[in-house]
């Protein structure tokens, strides 16, 4: 809780035993989908727990889980790719249901690079009417080689109108690289986040895709991927406020304070949603506190420029604003 608010972490991904894994590497390595993994209650409840320990450090209330990005499969072939999305999603919906007070799902797409978006209508619509979910996590290079059509072009226009009609936002976060030029950097898809969050982020800037979806919501991680070196002023880099006030929207999933800090400014509060990808990759301990990164509540309410009503925005009020379906006090 923050100041008798629920703090609401838009930004969580899905925490699964070794049978899941294991299930994801005897479908790619058999190539034959048949069924639904067996996934005994007693090994998720392990998993969940220890999830569940990770937010009450850090005070979160509640928390969109979503599949693990480079887990996602979009470079596979598609009749793959679809079973293990039904998979992955029906996880989702089965850990939801045993903590529903604790997390709401946030649905995978059978995305691929070859095939339509229209592809993932059904799916986005399956998890929204059977299971609940409110939102789905799109990848804007499914096939990780940057050969995907731009989040701007008709292509997208199926996935665009479904989520529309559905008031579901889409949560931009990328996944693997293919790129052979950063395989000398570990964990390479941290970089291809960056790149291609920020691709996503200036195009939205730059085009009509709010024009003709004018009721859509977008929301891109880890604040959008990269802070803007332009002025907020510059509208040939920043692009005109009119056209993407009402629809774009990004996290606070960055764990540098400064950086943080900046793209809270940058943005504005009334963009920026609470995120923390806990557990995730920001368990690394913070120098000052001996805190984990992924900490980020006092981290957000360390930040002099923040008054208590634009903290409670960040953490309750812009999630219930932007994610119309969420049912939360």
């Amino acid at each position: 809780m923050f100041n008798g608010r629920k703090v609401i972490d838009i930004h969580g991904h899905m925490s699964t035993p070794p049978h899941f894994r294991a299930y994801a590497y005897n479908l790619i390595s058999l190539r034959s989908p048949a069924g639904g993994v067996e996934m005994p209650e007693e090994a998720l409840q392990g998993a969940l727990k220890r999830h569940l320990g990770v937010m009450d450090e850090r005070n979160i209330d509640l928390q969109f889980i979503s599949p693990r990005p480079v887990a996602m499969m979009h470079w596979e072939q598609p009749h793959l790719v679809a079973h293990w999305t039904e998979v992955t999603n029906d996880v989702i919906a089965q850990s939801c249901k045993l903590y529903p007070d604790r997390w709401v799902g946030i649905a995978q797409l059978p995305q691929n690079k070859e095939i339509a978006t229209s592809n993932c209508v059904a799916e986005l619509e399956r998890t929204v009417k059977d299971y609940g979910f409110i939102g789905a996590l799109v990848n804007p290079d499914p096939g990780g080689d940057r050969q995907t059509p731009g989040v701007h072009t008709e292509y997208w226009y199926p996935l665009y109108e479904k989520a529309q009609e559905l008031d579901t936002p889409l949560i931009i976060h990328p996944s693997q690289s293919r790129d052979p030029r950063i395989t000398v950097i570990p964990h390479n898809y941290q970089l291809n986040n960056v790149v291609e969050e920020w691709i996503a982020q200036q195009i939205y800037l730059h085009s009509d895709v709010f024009k003709t979806f004018p009721k859509l919501k977008v929301v891109i991680c880890h604040c959008g991927g990269a802070l803007n070196r332009f002025l907020v002023n510059d509208q040939t880099h920043s692009g005109p406020e009119h056209k993407w006030r009402d629809n774009l929207f990004f996290d606070t999933c960055a764990y540098d304070r400064g950086v943080l800090g900046a793209a809270i400014q940058q943005k504005g509060v009334s963009q920026m949603l609470f995120g923390t990808e806990a557990p995730g990759s920001g368990g690394a301990k913070r120098q000052d506190t001996g805190r984990p990164g992924d900490d980020l509540v006092p981290v957000i309410d360390s930040l002099e420029f923040l008054s208590d009503d634009d903290k409670k925005n960040i953490f309750h009020d812009n999630p219930r604003r932007v994610f119309g379906r969420l049912k939360v006090d």
